[in-house]
């Protein structure tokens, strides 16, 4: 009976500790067009303090594409910034609830200029992150799913 015990105890140990065990969000990638369903960019997600930022690396051609397009409609500082070697994804803090979720921070469309609350949550043991833009309250916004990348 002791030993079925201590195995039950280990297991449920075992369970809760994967269960909130943190992945990091930090590394590659790859971010998808919820509308067409291909490739727009590979953003690079790192750690500045206690907070996650993102910059654009790369970006799929597209019709009317430019290696060197500029954030023509943004606004103050990235006004005709190149897009590629943005920060466009800042602030994002770490939820004391769920060591794989980010939140309170802020994303850039860069195409129309305009900024939106933004949170994540890391997703299929890393592989994907759920990316949430809104307006207000999350309840208001759409979810995209990125997939982890190499370098």
């Amino acid at each position: 009976m002791k030993k079925i015990s201590l195995f039950l105890i280990s297991l449920a140990i075992l369970v809760v500790s994967n269960v909130y065990a943190a992945i990091s969000p930090v590394g590659y990638w790859k971010t998808i067009d919820d509308v067409t369903g291909k490739p727009k960019s590979i953003l690079h997600i790192f750690q500045n303090g206690n907070a996650l930022y993102g910059q654009i690396v790369k970006i799929f051609p597209r019709p009317g594409y430019d290696q060197n397009e500029l954030c023509t409609a943004c606004k103050g500082a990235r006004h005709n910034q190149r897009i590629v070697g943005m920060v466009i994804m800042e602030g994002l803090k770490q939820s004391a609830k769920n060591p794989n979720e980010w939140n309170d921070g802020q994303i850039l469309d860069p195409l129309n200029g305009k900024s939106y609350g933004c949170m994540i949550t890391v997703m299929n043991d890393g592989k994907t992150l759920n990316v949430r833009g809104f307006i207000g309250f999350s309840l208001f916004g759409r979810t995209q799913t990125w997939i982890r990348v190499a370098k």
